[in-house]
């Protein structure tokens, strides 16, 4: 009898250590990248689009952010600004990468994160959720203030 609590301990122990090990490689993906300072514009609420803005530092190998994902609207697309035959154009994107040492700036007139059918108006002083997906399989949340002016101040959550 003492022999299979033996066997069953180990197994415990087994399965405990490999999930840290997962954790551990897990977060350490994601101490390299960081939120440097963002928000998301408040539109009017007859508008059902909107757009988030912010700044990734990565202080680690190159990685690709190659999703975003929200509660607050029914999708949320990685865009990016193209001039053609002399028109700007906006186009979505299946990524944006961010070099190592290098940080990833989304703006108003470049790359940014389009939100399509907003599920409530967004109300400036507001914050919301996002959830940043990378091609490592690594995820970031991070709270962003809703607001009518340019980079206003972040939280930033790691979990």
């Amino acid at each position: 009898m003492r022999l299979n609590g033996v066997y069953a301990l180990k197994n415990i122990l087994k399965k405990v250590v490999n999930s840290v090990i997962l954790m551990t490689i897990s977060a350490s993906s994601l101490a390299n990248v960081m939120l440097v300072d963002g928000y998301v514009r408040a539109m009017p609420p007859s508008v059902p689009n909107s757009a988030a803005y912010f700044s990734l530092m990565n202080h680690g190998p190159s990685i690709k952010l190659i999703g975003v994902d929200v509660a607050f609207a029914n999708e949320a697309q990685l865009h990016t600004v193209l001039e053609e035959d002399g028109m700007v154009k906006m186009r979505q994107t299946s990524s944006f990468e961010i070099a190592k040492d290098t940080t990833l700036t989304l703006s108003d007139s470049g790359q940014h994160v389009m939100l399509l059918g907003l599920k409530k108006p967004l109300v400036a002083g507001d914050s919301v959720e996002l959830m940043l997906r990378f091609d490592d399989g690594s995820q970031l949340p991070v709270s962003l203030m809703v607001s009518k002016q340019e980079m206003a101040k972040t939280h930033h959550h790691q979990h």
